[in-house]
């Protein structure tokens, strides 16, 4: 079979080894003569399931006492609307940071529950940079902050001393690396970029912050009712619970977040050095907000992109094309990408260059 590396932005690529176990999932699991895409999600095997995965997005990212982990539905863009459905009460205000088209989407949605502070943006400058310079309401119910921009390709390095609790985005670089959960009163994350595929949401939520809206709230969308729900409120999305299980058993084996964040930043520089150092090759984002897990850039010459991206599909690149309203190219080297496969795109890069001088 024809080695592909795949580079898309999500649904992304996943560990080899996890999609080995759903295949054999699939067909029989835990020797029960059935698939898991047919057992009951009230069984006491996907029961187990769900604990463990659970479990070991604890254990993973050092979740201290006093928080409550959830798989539910929707991906991170029902959570714009559900985090201040619960959590901010009319007449109350929450501060956003406005970094790229995903926190523009949840200023907007979180607009219909109260009143919203956008702290600074780039948008002036297409989503370029992360803004720095401005200050967070004190009064403000929560600062939230969108840690990875997917689209654009920036990321921040740290996260901001807040006056109040943080809630965070994390759906394209949670678990790359180590997060202090502490720091935030709320983080959440679509699954299908570095913990499985699409279909769950993981939502860590500090437990004085469930069950206190005031405003009447939909069951499915009520944080309260989905932990004493265990999840399973209604039916969840059982197969890809599975893999975001068999995705983070894979991390901790390899040997947690730590080694994740030494293994993307290292692929990260292999890829910028050649873009810096490349004359046919640029990158729009400035250069200390770089994101370790969206690598993108464009071309000194637009009119030969065309030409790359065939080369590139030919020579088993697959999903570099650049998101539809910027252009240009994406490289997302999201944790189970390999240095081969970075190698193998900076090899092209160059041979490209040379023969397009």
């Amino acid at each position: 079979m024809k080695k592909v590396y795949n580079f898309s932005a999500g649904p992304a690529i996943l560990p080899r080894e996890a999609m080995e176990a759903g295949s054999r999932a699939c067909l029989e699991f835990k020797g029960m003569g059935l698939s898991l895409l047919e057992i009951s999600h009230r069984s006491k095997e996907f029961e187990a399931v769900m604990a463990e995965a659970r479990a070991l997005v604890k254990e993973l990212l050092g979740v201290p006492d006093g928080y409550q982990v959830l798989f539910l539905q929707g991906g991170a863009s029902l959570q714009f609307a559900m985090v201040p459905m619960n959590l901010l009460d009319e007449g109350e205000t929450a501060a956003y940071l406005d970094s790229g088209m995903w926190a523009s989407k949840a200023i907007k949605d979180a607009k219909l529950f109260g009143n919203v502070k956008v702290v600074a943006s780039s948008k002036e400058q297409n989503y370029t940079f992360i803004p720095k310079q401005y200050e967070i309401p004190a009064d403000a119910k929560y600062f939230h902050v969108t840690s990875n921009n997917t689209i654009f390709g920036t990321q921040l390095q740290k996260f901001p001393a807040s006056p109040v609790p943080l809630v965070s985005d994390m759906s394209s670089d949670i678990f790359s690396r180590p997060v202090d959960v502490s720091k935030f009163g709320l983080i959440y994350a679509g699954a299908q970029k570095n913990m499985g595929i699409a279909g769950a949401t993981l939502v860590i939520v500090r437990d004085d912050w469930i069950g206190k809206a005031k405003r009447k709230l939909p069951a499915m969308l009520d944080y309260k009712l989905q932990v004493e729900g265990d999840s399973m409120y209604n039916t969840p999305p059982v197969f890809a619970v599975y893999m975001a299980l068999e995705t983070l058993k894979w991390v901790k084996a390899q040997g947690g977040l730590q080694k994740m964040k030494e293994r993307n930043e290292e692929k990260a520089q292999r890829l910028y050095a050649e873009i810096d150092s490349n004359p046919l090759f640029k990158g729009p984002c400035v250069v200390e907000d770089r994101s370790r897990m969206n690598v993108c850039f464009v071309m000194q010459k637009p009119e030969l992109e065309g030409a790359f991206l065939k080369e590139a599909e030919a020579a088993g690149l697959s999903g570099l094309k650049g998101h539809r309203s910027v252009g240009g190219f994406r490289a997302s080297i999201y944790n189970a990408m390999g240095l081969d496969g970075v190698d193998a795109l900076v090899a092209l890069m160059r041979d490209f260059a040379k023969r397009n001088p």
